[in-house]
């Protein structure tokens, strides 16, 4: 016999005898019941409160009142206050500029003579007039006579009324060569020194008042409608209804809060941002407790809006599509909720209808996500 046969038939043989053992030998295979894979997800349980809306905005302070110190009058600047520097603080009616007084002290010396010289001459034609007048009823004199003496009397009148306001012109002037503060403030910036020829009408400094601030905050549209006032409302802002505002500035890893009141909205949207702006002023009250508000310092700002009663607030990761959250029921099964929004933050939403009180709400990012389907949820 071929020996290539003979070793395949061995083969197939062994095989044979091989299944036959593994097919009596098998062993019995105990099905088990199937467990499903159930997700944990995070939830939290909601619970409806009364909120006011909060408008972020940021601005930069700057002063209430801010005004040129120019001088009335001409001359040489004799004397500057130390105050007259660039930071430099004073007091109302503190002088800070001092101008050469010689030739308005002339001038008022003049003035004052002539005053004197037409109260003379005045109460020379007075007394000219009346005796002209008792003649003119004796007829001792004539018409003409008593004319001329009238119109001598009323030209010296005039020339005294011209002296007196000479004397009061110069006098004014003579005040004016000291330029006084006009309240509680700071030097912005100085433009003179001590020996300068200032001109009447020239700018010679800027200061500003420091017993208020004010910053100006841009507000959208449609932040307008979470101020609780009036969408129509332009200027002034009654104290009833001013909203409280928050101002937060960071110095290095120190926050720092202070209180003001939204006072007005200007009357224009500007055009290329398209929005209001609001004026918050904040009166500075130099208590040594509170640090001063510094002009020119950028800050955040929290607009306390109106109220809304019952509003549940969640994360903005529990919004869902079209305006769906996804609640977990008793049994643990989620389920898509339609929701009403009243506001979306950033990292907020605040629900106005759609959920009760004690429900839980998934908060956790799912890809995929069944309605009804179970789930192991975890209360944050």
């Amino acid at each position: 016999m071929n020996k290539k046969v003979l070793y395949t038939t061995m083969v197939l043989i062994g095989g044979f005898f091989t299944a036959v053992l593994i097919s009596v030998n098998k062993q019995e295979i105990t099905a088990e019941p199937y467990q499903p894979l159930v997700p944990a997800v995070r939830v939290i349980r909601v619970q409806a409160a009364a909120e006011h809306l909060i408008i972020h905005s940021q601005g930069t302070v700057q002063p209430r009142n801010q005004t040129e110190l120019i001088p009335e009058v001409t001359g040489r600047v004799t004397w500057m206050s130390p105050a007259m520097v660039n930071g430099g603080a004073f007091q109302k009616d503190e002088t800070l500029v001092r101008i050469d007084e010689a030739d308005y002290l002339t001038l008022l010396q003049r003035s004052e003579a002539v005053l004197k010289r037409s109260e003379v001459e005045y109460e020379l034609s007075k007394n000219e007039l009346s005796r002209v007048v008792s003649l003119h009823k004796r007829q001792l004199a004539s018409q003409q006579q008593m004319d001329d003496a009238r119109r001598a009397a009323q030209v010296d009148e005039a020339s005294l009324i011209e002296a007196r306001a000479g004397l009061e012109q110069a006098s004014r002037d003579l005040s004016r060569t000291k330029l006084q503060a006009p309240f509680d403030g700071l030097v912005r910036n100085e433009r003179v020194n001590v020996g300068q020829f200032v001109s009447r009408g020239e700018s010679i400094g800027t200061i500003y008042a420091t017993d208020y601030v004010e910053v100006r905050l841009p507000i959208s549209v449609g932040q307008l409608g979470f101020l609780g006032i009036p969408v129509s409302t332009r200027g002034q802002i009654s104290a009833a209804e001013r909203p409280p505002v928050t101002l937060i500035a960071d110095f290095g890893d120190t926050r720092t809060l202070w209180e003001g009141q939204l006072v007005r909205l200007e009357a224009e949207f500007d055009e290329r941002s398209r929005m209001v702006y609001g004026v918050v002023r904040l009166k500075l009250d130099d208590d040594g407790e509170s640090p001063l508000l510094p002009v020119g310092l950028f800050v955040q700002a929290d607009i306390r809006g109106r109220l809304v009663e019952q509003v549940i607030r969640l994360p903005r990761s529990a919004m869902r599509d079209d305006n769906q959250v996804l609640v977990v029921d008793p049994e643990n099964r989620l389920h898509f909720r339609q929701v009403s929004l009243v506001r979306q933050e950033h990292d907020d939403i605040l629900v106005s209808k759609g959920l009760k009180d004690g429900e839980l709400v998934c908060i956790s990012p799912m890809q995929t996500v069944v309605d009804g389907m179970l789930v192991k949820p975890v209360i944050e």
